[in-house]
């Protein structure tokens, strides 16, 4: 893994700082951002830009989110220590991590098998409370439901019916929805699962996410 140096320290503080001028306010989410370096997550060719608050590449045709957008999403999601929560997306593991380090015991899907077989033991170099999983996201992982919170960093067709069902009462899925007449832009959606099954909804703005497929990949 690579150094994390107190210049590295330094450039996620003036990051930090970046995230609370647009918004961000919970302290636990902020402090995570601040902790997990975010430079090891991305090819040394980016590592100087690691802490601009922009998407990168990371290959198979995913990215690693803004700051802003993992640090939205974690907030949405009003994460306490020790609750479950069911990521759909590990990507390269950045978003997890900020999770497991505000608390939580994070079980991250990938369905991309490049990508999982390299952030796999990648995620294990942390000492984080990551469990991952290759798999299609949309049927979730009903051998470890419920859970108290689902995220899904992959823009949506729909609401996944089976996540859903591995959610608690009262528990919470945050998902960038596809907009009904254009599938390129997504309204990011705060949805709390009510005692009768159904989901209240709540609208938190425009946002772009690559697409959340759902047949396994064989790369």
């Amino acid at each position: 893994m690579q150094e994390d140096s107190y210049r590295h320290k330094g450039m996620r503080q003036q990051l930090v700082q970046v995230l609370k001028d647009k918004g961000i306010t919970d302290a636990n989410v902020l402090n995570a951002i601040g902790t997990v370096p975010r430079h090891v997550f991305l090819d040394s060719s980016f590592v100087e830009f690691a802490y601009q608050d922009k998407a990168f590449p990371i290959g198979s045709g995913q990215t690693i989110s803004q700051p802003f957008t993992v640090a939205m999403q974690s907030q949405l999601l009003n994460v306490t220590r020790g609750m479950k929560v069911l990521e759909i997306g590990t990507g390269s593991g950045y978003q997890a991590c900020v999770l497991a380090q505000m608390g939580a015991r994070v079980f991250t899907i990938e369905r991309q098998r490049n990508l999982y077989m390299k952030t796999k033991p990648f995620l294990a170099e942390f000492n984080y409370n990551i469990k991952t999983f290759l798999g299609d996201g949309n049927k979730g992982l009903p051998t470890f439901a419920p859970f108290d919170r689902v995220i899904i960093t992959a823009a949506a067709p729909e609401i996944p019916q089976a996540l859903v069902d591995q959610l608690k009462v009262g528990g919470i899925m945050v998902i960038p929805l596809n907009d009904e007449t254009d599938a390129t832009q997504q309204t990011m959606l705060r949805l709390t699962k009510q005692p009768d099954g159904t989901m209240l909804r709540e609208e938190w703005g425009g946002c772009r996410f690559v697409p959340m497929l759902k047949d396994l990949g064989k790369d």
